[in-house]
């Protein structure tokens, strides 16, 4: 397990180092936006953080959504960051009068806030793009200019999280990591991030899923031979999953068992000689990896 993560510094201030690990770290997701609570805009971090995790080998142990009230965001992060988790927050790193994260975080750690050096050469580097784009003149004290600046103003001692989209970046302090909440910025911040400071816990090929359709059962009349199972075999997880109107199987429920190839091997097989006690009829079986 490593003890230290450094971002490639190109600048001379003074960024933290991610700290160590105390313990095999969580993943959690925080999505913050009224737009996704009141329904005008559909949530599609939640799935797409499961994907990049599940390609790694990890998998996303918690989520939040959070609206824009400000106390309410920096209870949350004020949370994130004295887990020890792996924490994504997603949306509110803008500079309009509705975006709070950046503002939160700070109040959160108790640190000021600061404009990055590297954030304002990449802000100032995007606004010089687009003028030139237009075919005007680049005025940097421009107030509106001035004002995208704000995008940059980070927690004292953050580290910058590169945007391939349109260079603003985002930024972390700790294992606590902030993007904006647009997708087609945001993902791809993600995997970098994952990448750039998190290899050493990648999974591969380490993690498995095995189960089966039952039907004519019930879940309070398997819970024992569910506790029995994980009791037996410790690493294993076990999980019922009820439907009551699936288009292809109807009601059933389907029962497994999720966790390291070899100990999938030993658990799956008991859950089978478990369930043949039981007046039910199996239906097929499924393996995820």
């Amino acid at each position: 397990m490593p003890t230290d993560y450094q971002t490639p510094r190109t600048t001379e201030t003074t960024e933290e180092s991610a700290p160590g690990f105390a313990r095999p770290p969580k993943f959690g997701l925080i999505i913050v936006g009224d737009e996704i609570l009141s329904g005008k805009r559909a949530d599609k971090h939640l799935p797409k953080t499961i994907e990049l995790l599940g390609e790694r080998g990890l998998h996303l142990d918690y989520a939040e959504y959070v609206g824009d009230a400000p106390e309410r965001i920096t209870a949350t992060l004020a949370r994130a960051f004295a887990s020890g988790d792996v924490v994504f927050s997603t949306g509110g790193i803008g500079a309009t009068p509705d975006d709070h994260t950046r503002q939160c975080a700070a109040k959160a750690l108790q640190r000021p806030l600061e404009l990055h050096p590297e954030a304002k050469a990449l802000i100032t580097e995007r606004m010089r793009d687009t003028a030139a784009e237009q075919g005007v003149a680049f005025e940097p004290e421009r107030a509106d200019n001035v004002h995208r600046l704000n995008m940059g103003v980070f927690p004292q001692g953050a580290r910058i999280i590169p945007n391939p989209y349109n260079k603003i970046p985002g930024f972390s302090v700790g294992h606590v990591h902030f993007v904006p909440g647009f997708p087609v910025m945001a993902w791809p911040m993600m995997a970098w991030v994952l990448d750039q400071y998190y290899p050493a816990l990648f999974v591969r090929d380490a993690w498995i899923e095995k189960s089966i359709v039952v039907f004519g059962g019930m879940e309070a009349t398997l819970t024992p031979l569910m506790e029995s199972i994980e009791q037996n075999h410790p690493l294993a997880k076990v999980f019922s999953l009820p439907s009551v109107d699936h288009p292809q199987h109807g009601r059933h429920i389907e029962l497994g068992v999720k966790g390291p190839p070899e100990v999938v091997a030993a658990a799956y097989p008991a859950l089978l000689e478990g369930l043949s006690r039981f007046d039910v009829k199996l239906g097929p079986e499924l393996v995820r990896t």
